[in-house]
């Protein structure tokens, strides 16, 4: 195989918004990178099935845990950001640097190449618009949310953000490998990594399996970047123990109610939001596709309302959870919701419903509890340092897994300017000879 014949100055294993940033920047200075993505890379169709394959396969990408939460990560070129909303919830800044990670200039670079501005207007859902007006007669500081889309890009009436965008009207990580691979950096799909492979406590390479053969891949420079769950997955069978327990996974789940005079419920999801910090909620309206609505009712029993679509107002509430639990090998999670969490849920449902209440809405009810964003499996100031690599030299780790604390948001940006920020790093401190390394060795 041809990615497995020589050597390169960089390996990135993932292709999420910190793996495809730093493959980005390294790229464009002109140094060789090879990207190794679990998933496939076929064209976004914006289908439910394509995306059930690529984010609820059970054991791969739906996880679930002793409680019966489901959490879902994207497996596929992009990772979870090509089924994610598309929404640019601001990096925690000042939390990152207590722990000597500075990231205000790479905030306003990232904001200077990916689109960021406030959901327009035009693109808000008719249960969006219900949401927002009730929120704000209510007196919540309700605002509409900054998004990942080129707005001018999207479709009327289109509910396809988290089937993935086949407009491309939706930015997701893809676009940065799309970039690198522009600047010759190859990357291979379907490539699951299993171990870093170090030698005088140095990483100089990978072990992955690709369609059922064993290959090895050599760099001076290895970044582990395959999500909160693949990442100390991968970690612990290069000798790392103590990686993924007591993390986060941003508990959810949706409140809805019928509102008569709601007529459409296409939109963009998320398009307004409350940010509660002292409580640890948000709350969002959440344009839920139709079979993703039923299959969510259906889930709590309530056939009465599983056919109801038009006019019903979702509103999704998610709370930062406590630190707990552990991944087991094989992609298994224990964690438990805690009490504190469970009454973060219950306020977040009380918000809600008065919400929905005050905008006439009846049959209200609760969907079960999801998980999303797992991360702090890999933590900064424990297990990377500020800059994230680990103790093993040249061994560095960029995803939601190094994030230190919960903050309970959607991570994205945050991993786009830890991702620029590493690229620098490396760019800067490390001598990387891809010329004159060593053939890598097919295992």
């Amino acid at each position: 195989m041809q990615g497995s014949q020589k050597s390169y100055d960089a390996i990135v294993v993932g292709s999420g918004p910190g793996g495809a940033t730093v493959a980005r920047e390294l790229s464009q200075k002109g140094k060789s990178v090879l990207v190794l993505e679990w998933g496939d890379n076929d064209p976004v169709k914006g289908t439910i099935w394509q995306m059930i394959s690529r984010a609820l396969i059970p054991f791969k990408s739906l996880l679930i845990t002793g409680q019966a939460l489901g959490m879902v990560r994207g497996i596929t070129t992009g990772g979870s950001s090509q089924v994610y909303c598309g929404t640019a919830f601001e990096p925690p800044v000042d939390m990152l640097n207590s722990y000597g990670v500075d990231i205000k200039d790479e905030v306003e670079e990232i904001r200077s190449e990916v689109p960021t501005d406030q959901l327009s207007d035009e693109l808000m859902s008719p249960a969006g618009r219900v949401f927002y007006d009730s929120a704000k007669e209510l007196g919540y500081d309700v605002n509409r949310l900054n998004k990942f889309i080129y707005q001018e890009k999207c479709e009327p009436d289109c509910q396809k953000c988290c089937y993935g965008c086949p407009t491309g009207a939706k930015w997701f990580a893809a676009n940065f490998v799309d970039d690198a691979l522009d600047k010759g950096a190859m990357m291979i799909n379907q490539a699951k990594v299993r171990k870093v492979i170090i030698k005088n406590k140095k990483a100089i390479g990978v072990e992955f399996k690709h369609k059922k053969e064993l290959y090895r891949a050599y760099a001076p420079q290895i970044v582990i970047a395959a999500g909160g769950i693949g990442s100390p997955l991968i970690l612990r069978e290069s000798g790392f123990k103590s990686v993924g327990s007591d993390f986060f996974f941003d508990p959810l789940r949706y409140t809805l109610g019928k509102v008569k005079d709601v007529k459409g419920g296409r939109g963009v999801p998320m398009s307004a939001g409350i940010h509660i910090p002292e409580d640890g909620i948000v709350m969002t309206d959440f344009n839920l596709p139709h079979l993703m609505k039923l299959a969510f009712d259906l889930e709590v029993f309530n056939f009465k309302q599983a056919f109801s679509y038009s006019n019903v107002v979702p509103i999704m509430i998610k709370v930062k959870d406590g630190l707990g639990g552990s991944i087991k090998n094989g992609s298994w999670i224990w964690k438990t919701l805690k009490s504190e969490d469970k009454k973060k849920l219950d306020k977040g449902h009380f918000h809600a419903k008065k919400i929905l209440e005050n905008a006439g809405a009846t049959n209200i009810y609760r969907s079960w509890i999801l998980a999303a964003h797992p991360g702090g499996t890999v933590k900064i100031g424990e297990h990377v340092n500020s800059d994230l690599e680990t103790e093993i030299e040249n061994l560095y780790v960029c995803d939601c897994s190094v994030i230190p604390e919960a903050w309970g948001l959607p991570p994205t940006f945050t991993l786009l300017a830890l991702g620029k920020r590493l690229g620098k790093h490396i760019l800067g401190e490390a001598k990387l000879s891809g010329a004159e390394a060593k053939e890598a060795v097919a295992g």
